[in-house]
């Protein structure tokens, strides 16, 4: 390679895609001889690789459809801001990192400016969800796709969308999860008369849990009348933590609340079982062996799509090892009673149990790959960036 400096444009819209694109940066910097400029939208992760975001990235986190539209003109002058700024720094590739509704907008506006410039996105749009019509649109402004999901690639090629390459999950390296789940696998299932620990997951977002937990509390009522002592832990980011407080306060037996990464993943390392929200939160279950049900209600504009989504599960784990591994309950299903019974035969060693953990042993062999996914990630970046920028590199 020469030493040329390497200018890449990075966009994220949340954490998990900042925590992507930290690492897939931080790759960058030692795969790449010369000096590593960054410009971009990002956070805490991207910040300490030295990005100094357009803006404030928080901003860009709203979920479901009438949070979009009601977010809808500050999400347009944020894409045109964002375009606008790296078409002016003419960097040598753009990243754009999963929150599709905001960094493919950028990309467009930035491809119909820069046309000779290579695009990466990072983290496949859910196109076998729905909106199938996607992948081949997406041809016109990226170059490669790069999956953390292992059927995502087989789907592009059928929905004739930009080469796609699995790179492998962030979760199945996190140091975190895999620490955990070395201590479960020490840890022998519960006897039927041992106090159980059952942990609540009512998602991330203030609308996901007012929506979810008042459910989970029906589930914790019904578990302590039918079981007598059972403990509940539930972990939370500190900014949500006075919310759910006041939401269990008038809960007869209160969850112990936890804040705090260390905290959670403890939390991960003892329950016996969890409910909680679809979602990631339900894949770093399985690869770290919790038993768990997935709940969600989504919010009426979704209700009404339903005939659109075309996923037979939102289950990542099911979704992965193609069978249901994982029980789902959505919108008019989600009941407390059927989560507390769900909690007893999964906090204990049953068939159920065990039928479980045989379907998260497959998931996580499914997951595995020889690389790092930010090494991985990163040597794609850098083969796009020769193909299309030969400059860069020495023959």
């Amino acid at each position: 390679m020469s030493e040329a400096s390497l200018k890449v444009a990075i966009v994220v819209g949340e954490v998990s895609g900042d925590l992507l694109g930290a690492d897939l940066v931080a790759a960058l910097k030692r795969q790449y001889q010369g000096r590593v400029e960054l410009i971009g939208v990002g956070g805490e992760g991207l910040d300490a690789q030295g990005l100094r975001s357009l803006f404030d990235f928080s901003e860009l986190s709203v979920m479901g459809i009438t949070q979009v539209l009601s977010n809808l003109p500050r999400l347009v002058r944020r894409i045109r801001e964002t375009a606008a700024a790296i078409i002016a720094a003419k960097p040598d590739v753009l990243v754009i990192v999963d929150s599709p509704d905001f960094t493919h907008r950028v990309a467009k506006r930035v491809r119909a400016a820069l046309p000779e410039l290579p695009v990466v996105n990072y983290v496949c749009p859910s196109v076998w969800a729905w909106k199938e019509y996607r992948a081949q649109h997406m041809l016109s402004y990226v170059d490669q796709v790069l999956a953390v999901l292992p059927f995502e690639p087989e789907v592009m090629r059928k929905l004739g969308g930009p080469p796609t390459i699995y790179v492998g999950h962030r979760l199945t390296a996190d140091p975190n999860l895999l620490d955990a789940r070395r201590q479960r696998a020490q840890t022998k299932p519960r006897n039927e008369t041992d106090r159980k620990t059952v942990m609540l997951l009512p998602g991330s977002r203030s609308s996901e849990i007012m929506k979810l937990l008042p459910h989970f509390g029906d589930a914790v009522s019904e578990l302590v009348a039918r079981n007598g002592d059972v403990r509940f832990v539930l972990p939370t980011m500190p900014r949500r933590e006075s919310m759910i407080r006041d939401l269990v306060k008038d809960w007869t037996t209160k969850p112990e609340i936890l804040t705090g990464v260390e905290a959670k993943w403890q939390a991960f390392a003892e329950a016996d079982a969890a409910m909680a929200a679809s979602g990631t939160v339900v894949l770093e279950l399985a690869l770290t062996g919790v038993p768990c049900i997935s709940a969600y209600k989504t919010d009426w504009i979704i209700k009404l799509m339903t005939s659109k989504i075309k996923t037979w599960s939102a289950a990542l784990p099911n979704l992965i090892t193609d069978y249901t591994v994982v029980p789902e309950y959505i919108n008019e299903v989600v009941r407390g009673g059927s989560f507390a019974r769900w909690m007893e035969k999964l906090s204990a060693d049953s068939l159920p149990r065990r039928a479980m953990m045989e379907g998260f042993d497959a998931l996580w062999q499914r997951m595995q790959t020889e690389k790092p996914p930010g090494e991985h990630a990163a040597e794609i970046v850098l083969d796009v960036l020769q193909k299309k920028k030969p400059g860069h590199f020495l023959n």
